[in-house]
């Protein structure tokens, strides 16, 4: 069993989970906002009157500018703190939800996204931090992963619910009605969240233009904990990124023959398992901290496995009971790619936090802008054979778990170093 706790962790307690709450709860709008898309792709291709490539356009430019947007996101959140940049977010995300509902056009649509995605990248590496400023740093596993259960609930409103009203209601009332969550939570943040507890201020910290991003990003990326970070989120994220964000439909319609109705219980099944697993894996990290690679390397073997056998399954369509298995298998991907976090958390001292988990941020979606454009190429060029076209996801895999079994070994020894070091230093602290 593994407690890591470091001089002046901070406490944690219910001040600390009111706070972190109200940070999770901006997460939570912006995930909703994230993939209400996905609940009116078809309401989109007849408004807009645009085709699937371009519908897709959509999907692809949202993770475009999310991942592009994760190191200077995580330099900010250094330099500002979590208030200010959780309150720039939220006015984003907030305008780029309100945008979509009136946008007249294809193009102010695409706008519209992508200033909704600038505003949700600004979101998820704040609630970390938040949670490493509030919470003592064995409970950073379960907070990271408690975290992430928001965002699948955020998912699972946005299916459910907004669903439910943009048929009833219509396009505009129902996204600017959406619109209205980003006010309550700027307004709860403004109001009662702080970057810290008092006792816990971070050591002033010089910040000089180009000079301080090159010196963040350059000690951060020097660590083998944030590399190994990225590299295990590059590996467990994508898989079930591209199935729900966009390939999972018309993969379990068109290639495995179930209605629209089954196939979106499956996506459900997807983000269900998410949720579920994420709770077990967050424990298990707390209490075992040497669980991390295991289950990292365990999900993407798992992954590969039933993916594998799904799409070498002889016959036109796989079995029930095999699409089952896969969507339960997927929803661990999301809950493995946070295992990323707790690479690069311990590697780096409280300062670069925040560059640090962009770092490790930008890993999956770059491997899920990857995926999600090999598979719309190899769909193309093989007249929709989606056998070949997820056959990509092997490739992806294969590249991560290289670079992560080639990194374990330095980030391990380097963070017993730097356990060993903060312990003999606090010894030494005068009282």
């Amino acid at each position: 069993m593994s407690n890591i706790t470091r001089p002046g962790d901070p406490p944690g307690g219910r001040r600390a989970a009111a706070v972190w709450g109200i940070g999770v709860s901006v997460y939570f709008v912006a995930v909703i906002f994230r993939t209400s898309l996905g609940v009116a792709g078809l309401d989109a291709a007849d408004r807009f009157h645009v085709n699937a490539s371009a519908l897709s356009t959509f999907s692809i430019l949202q993770l475009l500018v999310y991942a592009g947007m994760q190191i200077p996101v995580g330099l900010l959140v250094d330099r500002l703190g979590t208030k200010k940049v959780l309150a720039i977010g939220v006015v984003l995300f907030t305008a780029g939800q309100l945008g979509f509902a009136f946008s007249p056009t294809y193009g102010t649509a695409l706008a519209s996204r992508a200033l909704l995605g600038c505003g949700d990248a600004m979101t998820f590496i704040s609630v970390l931090r938040l949670g490493s400023r509030w919470f003592p740093a064995r409970r950073g596993p379960l907070v990271a992963q408690l975290a992430g259960l928001a965002g699948m609930a955020g998912n699972l409103v946005s299916t459910l619910l907004l669903a439910r009203l943009l048929h009833g209601i219509g396009w505009t009332p129902a996204f600017a009605g959406s619109s209205l969550a980003g006010v309550v939570v700027l307004v709860l943040l403004l109001v009662f969240l702080k970057d810290h507890p008092e006792g816990h201020e971070p050591e002033p910290f010089p910040h000089r233009g180009a000079a301080y991003v090159r010196r963040q990003i350059s000690a951060s990326w020097r660590e083998p904990g944030t590399r190994l970070g990225l590299w295990v989120h590059f590996t467990t994220q994508f898989p079930a990124m591209v199935f729900l964000l966009l390939w999972g439909m018309p993969f379990l319609v068109e290639a495995q023959g179930l209605t629209r109705a089954t196939a979106g219980e499956l996506l459900t099944l997807v983000v269900l398992s998410n949720m579920a697993v994420g709770l077990v894996y967050g424990q298990v990290v707390a209490r075992h901290h040497e669980a991390r690679l295991p289950l990292a390397l365990g999900t993407v073997g798992a992954t590969a496995l039933v993916w594998a056998t799904t799409l070498t399954y002889p016959g036109d369509h796989a079995p029930m009971w095999l699409l089952i298995v896969l969507c339960a298998v997927l929803g661990a991907c999301g809950p493995a790619s946070m295992l990323g976090f707790d690479f690069a958390r311990p590697a780096n001292p409280p300062e670069r936090q925040g560059t640090a988990s962009g770092i490790t941020n930008m890993g999956g979606f770059v491997a899920s802008m990857t995926t999600l454009f090999a598979v719309g190429v190899l769909l193309d060029a093989t007249g929709d054979d989606y056998r070949i076209a997820f056959s990509s996801v092997f490739v992806l895999q294969a590249l991560g778990v290289s670079q992560i079994l080639r990194l374990r070994s330095r980030a391990a020894r380097r963070e017993k170093e730097r356990l060993v070091a903060s312990r003999v230093s606090s010894v030494h602290v005068p009282a």
